[in-house]
């Protein structure tokens, strides 16, 4: 699955000094009838064989995600020469990058909470980024590399209560004050024409943004990946890495030894204790209705927009190609000490939440038969903006997490950044300030953290029942939801 890996620091002793080894429970991997919509629309399957034997390569990456390719990608692309392996649990993709809403937009809605932690002028060039990524991604299926659905219609950010109206605001006007116009008003009529609902009647949108089909992109990246000389093992869980100027990666049929280790194993990181100080893992649910392309073109919904509303636990959809309607929702469901069990691949709800909500977006699909429900991680940390660094004590094992749910446009970036630090260069990548733990917020240690979770997950969801109906939830429930760290999340 990617970027699967969950991770465990132990310490045994060999002689007279200690030797850290970094050992990784095995991930739950999803049953085939519990893999999302994505992965499901085109059969995807592993295309790689499992590691056997031993190998040596420059730089081992655990896990085969956007994350992970696109680091391996962008350390090639600086220098081609270097051997580069992926260690993939299940198949590429599997993980968050397969299971994600599909969304595509920059990271100007970010910017207040990015400028938060690099300064407004860094927080502009890393938001000018994603823009670019979204260009990059363009290219690729323009020029028939990587057939990725990639439909840039537009990004819609609304309200559908009093309590969502304005969340944009801040972003908004920090994108027009470093002169950029990402952003135009949307009125009632226009979310009404785009989306044939009414539930939202005020928002903004991002033109150069979209969808995408995320498994094919994951697939794709793939493909592209190993066109270009990577070397990937699939149905390849890491048991443990054996730490040291040349690490030893293990997995149960094989091991790779290799200068330098990049961990993009997104929510499955909460497990590393030392990371998990500062990461959390919610989980996301999503459906994919029947196809039924005459009805939602019936009511107007006819293009390959991004839609999201405001609410704490956030909405997001699309309409894709082939007239399926994919609905999600931030459930809020937290993982116990990083353990990623069964249930952050398909709730045993199965979407009931999701159809609640999508029947009040959407009458007219009350009849229309819900044929695929999935659960997902998302790795967030409180700033709700990715870290990168490397393990305390070992600096040549590297990490990014922290998407926070947005990553499609970002993770090209991310693949920059640790790319540099894995090459040692010193470059405007590198020296991001967003690479550094350090000044990042700690969270509580367990069990106060899923308790507490738990408590805020509750008040959240009363508080967003409650202003959904445009009526004020209790005085305590406002007091315990308003501990949830960030803003809001897709």
């Amino acid at each position: 699955m990617a970027a699967s890996q969950i991770c465990q620091l132990h310490c045994r002793c060999a002689g007279s000094p200690s030797v850290s080894t970094i050992r990784l429970r095995q991930p739950a991997v999803a049953l085939a009838s519990d893999r999302s919509f994505w992965l499901q629309d085109i059969a995807a399957a592993p295309a790689t064989e499992p590691l056997r034997g031993d190998e040596r390569a420059d730089v081992v990456i655990v896990g085969g995600g956007y994350t992970g390719l696109w680091t391996a990608l962008r350390i090639l692309e600086l220098a081609p020469q270097t051997r580069v392996v992926i260690l993939e649990a299940d198949l590429c993709g599997s993980g968050a990058s397969g299971r994600n809403g599909g969304q595509v937009h920059s990271w100007f809605a970010e910017i207040d909470q990015i400028s938060a932690v690099v300064g407004l002028e860094e927080a502009r060039l890393l938001c000018a980024d994603t823009v670019a990524s979204i260009a990059e991604l363009k290219t690729l299926q323009q020029n028939g590399t990587i057939d990725m659905d990639l439909r840039l219609d537009g990004w819609l950010w609304t309200a559908s209560s009093i309590a969502q109206e304005g969340a944009w605001e801040t972003a908004v006007a920090l994108t027009a004050a470093v002169g950029e116009n990402r952003f135009r008003p949307l009125t009632a009529e226009d979310i009404q024409r785009r989306t044939g609902s009414s539930a939202s009647y005020v928002g903004v949108v991002e033109t150069t943004a979209g969808t995408v089909h995320p498994a094919k992109l994951a697939i794709g990246l793939r493909k592209l990946a190993l066109t270009r000389g990577v070397i990937i093992h699939e149905r390849s869980p890491v048991l443990a890495i054996e730490p040291g100027m040349t690490c030893t990666v293990r997995t149960a049929h094989g091991a790779v030894r290799a200068d330098k280790i990049v961990l993009a194993a997104n929510g499955w990181l909460s497990a590393l204790p030392e990371l998990r100080r500062h990461l959390y893992v919610v989980g996301s649910e999503v459906i994919a209705t029947a196809a039924v392309p005459e009805l939602l073109d019936s009511i107007g919904w006819r293009d390959g927009a991004s839609i999201c509303d405001s609410q704490a636990q956030v909405l997001y959809y699309q309409r894709t190609i082939g007239g399926r309607v994919v609905f999600g929702r931030g459930s809020g469901n937290v993982a116990f000490s990083g353990n990623l069990g069964a249930s952050f691949n398909r709730s045993p709800e199965h979407g009931r939440d999701n159809m609640r909500e999508l029947h009040r977006v959407y009458p007219s699909l009350r009849g229309v038969a819900i044929e695929y429900d999935w659960s997902g991680p998302i790795d967030c940390v409180p700033e709700h903006v990715p870290v990168f660094d490397h393990l305390r004590d070992h600096p040549n094992i590297f990490y990014g997490m922290g998407f926070n749910g947005t990553g499609i446009a970002q993770t090209p970036i991310a693949g920059r950044i640790l790319a540099s630090l894995v090459l040692e260069r010193k470059d405007r990548w590198s020296e991001s300030g967003l690479v550094g733990i350090k000044r990042r917020m700690s969270l509580p240690p367990e069990p106060l953290r899923y308790l507490g979770a738990r408590l805020v997950r509750a008040a959240v969801g009363r508080k967003n029942e409650a202003e959904i109906r445009n009526r004020k939830a209790g005085r305590i429930t406002n007091l315990v939801a308003a501990l949830k760290p960030g803003r809001r999340k897709n």
